[in-house]
């Protein structure tokens, strides 16, 4: 496994969780495979995951890494059988229900100085919080019209998936598999002439 295949962010968070499963070429990585690796990921993802970042998930052992894995597997199978138009799995649809349900939420009312606002808080175990605002994430996507719209990158031995700003986007990231494709297609046609 090469430990350099840096993970593909910037999509739909739903997307980035998938995508925390990589291979690009001969190589592959889990990015969730350790707890410093989960750290890496949610560092990475500090915009979205912001609370879960810091000391937050400094305890987080290898066996806690199972219910965001899980997680991770039942995303991916839901999200390539509704971007199909195939009929979700029961079993899938169980599980990431009861990972939402893992950790409750309920509204916090705090004082901003001039106004009162509501915030959503979690009142689950560290991991089952990040599970569960995952969970959420998922939950979101999946709902959205758009998820027929996910692609999966052209690039043969590549499993990320996107969600195309334009009809034009091939790759998951040009400078990732774009480059590596058209080198090779480059080098195919000098080859075979």
């Amino acid at each position: 496994m090469n430990a350099d295949i840096i993970p593909l962010t910037g999509e739909l968070l739903g997307l980035d969780l998938i995508n925390t499963r990589a291979r690009s070429g001969a190589d592959s990585i889990d990015h969730l495979a350790t707890p410093d690796r989960l750290r890496a990921w949610v560092a990475l993802e500090v915009e979205r995951l912001g609370e879960f970042g810091g000391d937050a998930l400094a305890k987080v052992t290898q066996a806690d890494l199972a219910p965001i894995r899980s997680l991770r597997e039942c995303a991916s199978q839901l999200v390539d059988q509704v971007r199909h138009g195939k009929t979700p799995s029961h079993t899938s649809l169980r599980e990431l229900n009861q990972t939402l349900s893992a950790a409750p939420v309920h509204l916090e009312l705090r004082w901003g100085g001039s106004s009162m606002a509501a915030e959503p808080r979690r009142t689950g175990a560290v991991i089952a919080d990040l599970a569960a605002h995952l969970a959420e994430a998922v939950a979101h996507m999946l709902t959205d019209p758009g998820v027929r719209s996910i692609r999966k990158c052209e690039a043969e031995d590549c499993t990320m998936l996107f969600l195309p700003a334009s009809n034009r986007r091939r790759w998951c990231a040009a400078a990732r598999c774009g480059n590596r494709m058209r080198v090779a297609r480059y080098y195919q046609r000098h080859k075979d002439s």
